[in-house]
């Protein structure tokens, strides 16, 4: 198995996409890219910590490649919008891939670089392209919201 870890905005919605695609073993919901340690949602949505939502997935590399997570977490967000996504603004929903090892931070490049030359975005690509640090879980009622909460949506 392989960690991959991303933030693609409000955490609910970009866990329930990654969960469904073949290969993904497993999702966790949290928080990662900033300076406070075990941070809070309150905290982090206060815009106090420098956290993003993030989510955390383990795949079977021999099912699903780097480059098709990668290929999912482009397509279901906006990458060229800073500090926020649709209605959701600040830093915890920027864009960005934490890479775990130097081949994820190869393919997250490549792939930025190959979505600017196709012109498939019209502004410019923001997405952070940073190394993963240390992992705050997040508190348990958001794991699975989507599952738990039918039809639930993040700007419920």
């Amino acid at each position: 198995m392989a960690t991959a870890t991303f933030a693609a905005g409000c955490f609910w919605g970009v866990e329930h996409r990654f969960a469904a695609l073949p290969g993904v073993v497993s999702t966790e919901v949290g928080y990662t890219g900033g300076t406070t340690e075990d941070p809070t949602y309150k905290e982090v949505c206060a815009n106090k910590t420098g956290h993003a939502e993030a989510v955390r997935l383990e795949y079977d590399p021999d099912r699903i490649s780097y480059e098709e997570l990668l290929a999912a977490f482009f397509g279901m967000h906006d990458p060229t919008q800073w500090m926020r996504q649709g209605p959701d603004y600040g830093s915890q929903y920027r864009s960005a891939v934490f890479f775990h090892d130097q081949a994820q931070q190869k393919a997250a490049r490549d792939a930025i670089e190959q979505l600017t030359q196709s012109g498939v975005f019209e502004k410019k690509i923001v997405t952070q392209v940073v190394p993963a640090g240390p992992w705050w879980r997040a508190e348990d009622y958001h794991q699975k919201y989507v599952e738990k909460h039918a039809g639930a949506s993040c700007h419920a």
